[in-house]
């Protein structure tokens, strides 16, 4: 979640985007699923009563495939296959909201990509093919028509999920991940006001703080606040920061204002897709004095197409990224005010634009509504919002430990062997 930085060329080409989810109004039923030796490898077949959303992605220690269906319950009499070569076993379990998890336990560092053959009929087929270890990635030097070409030639997965990995880190060093924290505004800005005066600044500094007690508290985590105090920074000035810091993870705090005084709760948002291609151009413009991406990727020597498939790759793993973690902010933050969303929401908000650190923006409450104003005044309230955030950003880097950490040497330690046809 890996090169010096979590994102070695071999990584992001592995992560092209792929569009795979069709909509699926109803139930789905996954109704076979078969396990075939193929070559040196093995090849998984789903095969499904409909289209259905879904999404693919892989992970360390130990090395698994994960497939999670929308809206789908598996036939009453399926029969799980048992292991493969390439495979040393499959699971399966429920997800919240219908969904539907297939698990694959695969070897030493095997390979595996997720296509969906062409002609399957009103029916869904998703087909996983597993192979030896990758071959080598295509050489950082290489023309940019080929890299171009090795990038769209590519059967990667949609929405896979990669840590991201910071510089200074060694393999195995059991180092902490960093959270950069950022308070909303402040200085001249105080953002947005109550009705009786509350000041935006003041309050998202404070349950900024109070996160960062909590993360510096728990083993294998550490904070980085972007301001500690009452003063300005401008959007480029905290990505900034988050960059100098190496940060594993960026959260922006804030609590929102509307027109609307009878809108309450809490927001949480990443970054949309075209405020990644608009942010896409200016690092392309400005790649000259930008700093290299993680993974030690400079875009300087890169000619344009070369420079533009590396952003690109690089921006969609950490979207994903930031997806798996907000989702997981927002069922926590759910908890304690209740979601004005019930799903993370995408905009272009500039302090989301870093293309290789996830990345979100929490909108606490709504410091324009009374109730939530009056709350936000509260210190034991704030205490609350920051104990949320801070469960759902551990529970990201548990399910997501960025290699080198100590969360991922953990996870070795104590992670029991995965179960077969575990529902």
């Amino acid at each position: 979640m890996p090169g010096a930085l979590g994102f070695p060329l071999s990584v992001l080409f592995a992560l092209a985007p792929a569009s795979l989810a069709i909509g699926a109004p109803t139930m789905s039923r996954l109704e076979s699923v078969q396990l075939e030796a193929k070559g040196a490898g093995s090849v998984l077949r789903l095969e499904l009563s409909r289209a259905t959303p879904h999404r693919f992605f892989l992970l360390d220690s130990p090395r698994r495939a994960v497939i999670d269906l929308e809206s789908t319950r598996a036939a009453s009499a399926l029969r799980w296959p048992t292991a493969a070569p390439g495979v040393r076993a499959l699971r399966s379990g429920k997800r919240p909201n219908e969904g539907f998890r297939v698990v694959v336990e695969l070897d030493g560092t095997a390979s595996a990509t997720l296509r969906q053959p062409v002609g399957s009929g009103a029916r869904q087929v998703l087909v996983l093919d597993i192979g030896a270890t990758p071959s080598a990635a295509p050489d950082a030097a290489m023309g940019a028509t080929a890299a171009a070409q090795a990038a769209s030639d590519s059967t990667a997965p949609s929405g896979q999920v990669r840590p991201v990995r910071a510089v200074h880190a060694p393999p195995e060093s059991g180092r902490d991940v960093i959270v950069a924290i950022d308070a909303g505004h402040g200085g001249v800005d105080p953002g947005a006001i109550g009705r009786g005066g509350t000041r935006e600044k003041d309050v998202v500094l404070d349950i900024a703080r109070a996160l960062a007690e909590r993360i510096d508290r728990a083993p294998g985590m550490r904070a980085v606040l972007t301001r500690d105090g009452d003063y300005f920074l401008s959007l480029r000035q905290r990505i900034g920061r988050a960059r100098d810091a190496r940060a594993d993870l960026f959260v922006s705090v804030h609590a929102d204002s509307v027109r609307d005084p009878s809108v309450s709760g809490s927001s949480v948002y990443i970054l949309s897709t075209k405020g990644a291609s608009d942010e896409q151009a200016r690092w392309l413009a400005e790649r000259e004095n930008a700093a290299d991406l993680k993974g030690g990727i400079s875009l300087d020597d890169k000619d344009q197409t070369l420079a533009s498939v590396l952003l690109d790759l690089s921006q969609s793993a950490s979207i994903s990224a930031s997806m798996e973690a907000a989702e997981r902010v927002l069922r926590r933050l759910n908890g304690v005010n209740e979601a004005r969303r019930p799903t993370v929401q995408q905009a272009g908000f500039v302090v989301l634009k870093s293309p290789d650190i996830p990345s979100m923006l929490i909108e606490t409450a709504f410091i324009s509504n009374v109730g939530d104003e009056r709350r936000l005044r509260d210190d034991a309230y704030r205490q609350r919002l920051a104990e949320a955030i801070f469960r759902g950003v551990r529970g990201y880097f548990e399910d997501y430990p960025p290699e080198g950490t100590l969360f991922a040497a953990r996870r070795r330690q104590t992670e029991p062997p995965l179960a077969l046809n575990e529902r």
